[in-house]
């Protein structure tokens, strides 16, 4: 087994804290980012950044389907952090100031991945795949919150 990472960043011509408060917004902004590979959306506590439980199912491959149970937690001012209950993946978003209203968002995931040649594949292929599905989302925070 080993540590599988996914990283992805953009530059939004937004305001930072405008920014993070739309990823931090699930039961308005965050559902409607969301591209075709999510599915089953749902609040279950919370809504607003820390203390938030939020469910989903990503299909991140025609055969791959991850149940998602996230609890979220704000530990530093501009960062979110997804802890899945469900498996080893944590998502944490980071918006930093990217000079006069513009904003830098990385999100990264880490879990721990298979052993063996499946786990060859699976730190090999899983990043590029989760990087184009945040790169969907982070084009639809830009169009949000660039108006």
């Amino acid at each position: 087994m080993g540590q599988v990472e996914a990283v992805t960043e953009r530059e939004i011509a937004a305001d930072p804290e405008n920014v993070f408060d739309a990823l931090a917004d699930y039961t308005g902004t965050r559902g409607k980012l969301l591209p075709e590979q999510f599915s089953e959306y749902e609040v279950r506590e919370g809504g607003d950044g820390k203390g938030t439980l939020v469910h989903w199912k990503l299909q991140a491959t025609s055969k791959r389907v991850r149940d998602c149970l996230l609890e979220v937690d704000e530990p530093t001012d501009g960062q979110l952090v997804e802890k899945d209950r469900n498996s080893s993946m944590v998502t944490t978003w980071v918006v930093t100031p990217a000079g006069e209203k513009r904003a830098k968002v990385t999100v990264t995931t880490t879990w721990q991945g298979a052993g063996g040649i499946g786990g060859f594949f699976e730190r090999t292929f899983a990043p590029k795949g989760l990087g184009r599905i945040y790169d969907a989302i982070l084009a639809n925070l830009a169009a949000e919150t660039e108006k």
